[in-house]
């Protein structure tokens, strides 16, 4: 590592203003800060100096996904076997899955990426850390069977619409990833709903059996449009289910879960709360809602199908885009659940529910701060005129 730090000392006279690479700063100075800690501290403004920085945070989230990615990886090497009838090891398996996701990442992180370092550069900035966990999140939140040109797209409209016009990291409303799904959602249905997206059908280099018209419907939409409440199995909680590619096992969102409340960088106020607003709302919807498959199937289902467990563990408990006081990480977390169970319960044709819920209180999450501040004021001032008195 040593070695390495000289090298870049020594190159980076060539990309600062004047040098013959100047125009590439801030993609320097990006890897650079990406390797090394910057050896800079802020000298005002700021009430807390801290080793760690956003790079340090998000790469830990990162690192809290990859069992989720690697199970999705498998994941989807396993319902192309089965369901296409082909034959095949674990290791064969896995490196169907690997090949068919990859090109998502590559895509994502390209897009991504790019976007960033032109604004950067544009602006004279450096390089904006936030895409380093949508860029890898947002492979994971779609259908195995997406094509990698609108996914190329909707990545850039997400960057573009829902972050830099924004301000860059930081500064955004909405999710980022989220956007993404929700623009091939509404933009693409056809790539997002139905049952010939969950499962590919193709062969990778030689890997599997090509099938014509394979379709494999997953239990949230098999309940809403057979009307019949699927049989729990301890396949919902180990992913070996058709979904996207790293929403499907609890397992491994658990253990992402573990290593960023172990690390603190996730709240647990908002991911529990996630929970217990989801088995409320489908506990009332089974003693008093309508006579549908949707509204009887029992709070615990719920809660590992679909998107549920990744939206409550990664999507909620965004730092950026979620409540920031403490009372209000549990109103948003616990109205998060009971919006998620809400829409899928009511509306047949969006059986999952998880990414408009999210989308719909990262606009609430300003006001649910700010009434929680004005709340803690009035008590304050409360006291205060009693203890005068």
């Amino acid at each position: 590592m040593k070695a390495l730090r000289n090298y870049l000392d020594k190159i980076k006279p060539n990309f600062e203003e004047g040098g013959k690479f100047h125009a590439f700063q801030s993609v320097f100075d990006g890897f650079e800060t990406f390797l090394f800690v910057p050896s800079t501290t802020s000298k005002s403004g700021t009430h807390i100096h801290d080793a760690i920085d956003s790079k340090r945070i998000m790469s830990m989230v990162v690192i809290a996904l990859v069992p989720a990615l690697l199970f999705g990886m498998y994941n989807v090497g396993y319902q192309h076997f089965t369901n296409t009838g082909a034959t095949g090891s674990f290791i064969e398996m896995f490196a169907y899955g690997f090949l068919a996701v990859l090109p998502k990442i590559i895509v994502s992180y390209v897009v991504g990426l790019g976007i960033e370092f032109v604004v950067a550069q544009w602006k004279k900035e450096e390089i904006q850390e936030g895409f380093l966990v949508s860029g890898i999140l947002i492979p994971m939140i779609v259908p195995v069977d997406c094509p990698l040109w609108i996914l190329a797209v909707a990545t850039a409209f997400a960057v573009i619409f829902a972050k830099e016009v924004f301000g860059g990291t930081g500064m955004n409303v909405f999710n980022v990833a989220l956007i993404t799904r929700a623009f091939l959602f509404f933009a693409y249905p056809t790539k997002m709903s139905g049952d010939a997206v969950w499962v590919s059908g193709d062969t990778i280099f030689g890997l599997g059996q090509a099938v014509d018209g394979l379709t494999v419907a997953t239990p949230l939409g098999a309940a809403a449009t057979s009307g019949a409440v699927p049989p729990f199995s301890w396949d919902m909680v180990t992913g070996l289910i058709p979904g996207s590619i790293g929403e499907t096992s609890v397992i491994a969102i658990a253990l992402g879960a573990i290593l960023l409340l172990a690390t603190g960088i996730a709240s647990w106020k908002t991911m529990f709360s996630v929970f217990v607003g989801g088995a409320f709302m489908a506990w009332i919807f089974n003693t008093v809602g309508p006579d549908t498959a949707m509204a009887h199937m029992p709070w615990y289902e719920h809660l590992v199908l679909g998107g549920f467990c990744f939206g409550a563990v990664f999507m909620a408990t965004d730092p950026v885009t979620s409540a920031r006081t403490e009372t209000g990480k549990y109103i948003f977390g616990f109205l998060i659940g009971v919006m998620a169970i809400v829409i899928r319960v009511l509306n047949p044709g969006y059986p999952e529910g998880m990414m408009l819920a999210i989308l719909l209180m990262n606009i609430f999450a300003p006001l649910i701060d700010y009434c929680v501040v004005q709340g803690n004021i009035s008590r304050r001032e409360k006291r205060a005129i009693k203890s005068n008195n």
